[in-house]
């Protein structure tokens, strides 16, 4: 064989999974359809869209908050041409860094469409048409996922965009219209709410990031309300038309009640579906489970050799869960045990202030008639939430209610993004809300809403409220 392992699909879940065959000892190659590696999260997802929540907060605190910290400037003035010129930068410096991996690594890097000749074989066809084949003993296919459309209103790539359209806009959107209040919608919807554009989501259920604790969904729907966005929840799209200048939106609530929404934009974000045209798999017998490719509890399809992760798998679509199922694979085929804990990836929405969430949600334990107890803290208590003006915020803990043991943290405030690892770490290792609330946090930090969550879990006795 040419290979001992080939991984098809060069984003987070691919370029991990083959760093770690290399590593392993592995011969290796990874193939990638386009230009540049980093697959979605890379190119026209996470990076870049954090690179944009970035600079529109910077602007946004210019704006709005600046003066209050003895800092006077002229009013500023948002340069949409030159916040996409520096997201630019960002993911170039990032896709050169996932190359230079490659070679440091000894990882064959393959450009073309690859698809199974049979499950040994990979064909590749490049954009010019021409193919070759490689042999492998074993392939892992990484291929992501993409924006789905409304079966009603495709993505023209004009007035009716995906998030990938949205983070390339020439102009500011005088009215942007997102269909769907999810991450994707809440994020990108923030980013041009912050810069001067009426944004307006509707979202077919109740409450905004439905997967997410519902008290996080309350926060998040304060805040963005604060930003000046508009908000129809419980309405159902029925009719999306571009009239040529602008776009023509017409939704239902539950009661049959109508309504119409026109804007220059419309942004549909109603999630993603698994990328997996092009693969062959009907060539090793793989068939799809509702779009997905089905794998056992060690990531392996119906055909031996071949592994399946991230999103074109079950579970979340996250870049972080499909690392850690490519460093699975990886190991596995090492003859080492890994293990992956799906309940503890956390998940995080990076609109300002973030949301974060690990473990179980209150929804969850109350369908599952488990007993619990919760322990929650304002940010507004927090001297480093006060310094900082970051007052917007909670901490919300989840404990059994006869061990302890914590159960489920969510954060909604100021840094909540990297405030989750603690609580990963603490779950990972089983700690009860009291071994939490009794270790040194530093002062004055926003952590500290943590320990006090877990104070007011575990005996009911906050010390800052």
């Amino acid at each position: 064989m040419d290979y001992k392992v080939t991984v098809i699909g060069s984003g987070p879940g691919g370029y991990v999974a083959a760093i770690r065959c290399a590593q392993l000892g592995f011969k290796t190659a990874i193939i990638e359809k386009y230009d540049t590696l980093g697959g979605t999260c890379l190119n026209v997802g996470c990076i870049p869209s954090k690179a944009m929540l970035d600079s529109t907060e910077h602007f946004h605190n210019a704006l709005h908050n600046f003066k209050e910290h003895g800092i006077d400037i002229n009013e500023p003035k948002a340069n949409l041409p030159q916040m996409i010129k520096r997201k630019g930068g960002v993911v170039k410096s990032n896709v050169d860094g996932i190359a230079f991996l490659m070679k440091k690594n000894k990882i064959d890097v393959h450009t073309g469409v690859g698809s199974f000749v049979d499950k040994n074989t990979i064909k590749i066809t490049g954009k010019d048409g021409k193919e070759k084949t490689i042999t492998t003993e074993n392939v892992i296919i990484a291929t992501g996922s993409k924006p789905t459309p409304l079966p009603f209103a495709p993505f023209d790539k004009k007035r009716i965009i995906s998030s990938t359209e949205a983070l390339e806009l020439t102009e500011i959107p005088k009215h942007l219209i997102v269909i769907g209040g999810g991450v994707i919608g809440m994020e990108l919807g923030s980013v041009y709410a912050r810069i001067g554009s009426k944004v307006t989501v509707v979202e077919f259920l109740d409450n905004l990031i439905a997967t997410m604790d519902g008290t996080m969904g309350k926060e998040l729907l304060r805040s963005a309300k604060k930003l000046g966005m508009d908000f129809y929840l419980g309405h159902k799209v029925t009719a999306v038309q571009n009239t040529g200048k602008e776009v023509v939106l017409k939704a239902e609530d539950k009661s049959g009640k109508a309504i119409e929404l026109k804007g220059d934009y419309c942004m549909v974000s109603i999630g993603r579906r698994p990328y997996t045209e092009g693969l062959g798999l009907e060539k090793v017998g793989i068939g799809l489970d509702k779009g997905r490719i089905p794998v056992d509890d060690h990531l392996k399809t119906k055909v031996d050799n071949i592994y399946a992760i991230g999103d074109v798998v079950r579970g979340a679509m996250l870049a972080h869960k499909a690392e850690e199922e490519g460093t699975l694979v990886a190991e596995q085929l090492a003859g080492q045990k890994p293990h992956i804990n799906y309940l503890l990836i956390p998940g995080v929405v990076y609109t300002w202030p973030e949301v974060a969430s690990v473990g179980y949600t209150e929804e969850q334990l109350k369908t599952d008639n488990r007993a619990y107890k919760v322990g929650s803290f304002p940010y507004k208590a927090l001297g480093r939430a006060r310094a900082s003006m970051d007052l917007d915020g909670v901490v919300k803990v989840l404990a059994d209610k006869n061990t302890d043991e914590i159960l489920g943290v969510h954060i909604f405030g100021a840094r909540a993004a990297d405030m989750i690892a603690a609580a990963v770490t603490a779950m990972e290792f089983r700690a009860s809300a009291e071994d939490v609330s009794r270790m040194s946090h530093a002062h004055p930090t926003y952590m500290e809403a943590v320990r006090e969550a877990c104070l007011a879990a575990t005996a009911n006795r906050p010390i800052h409220i």
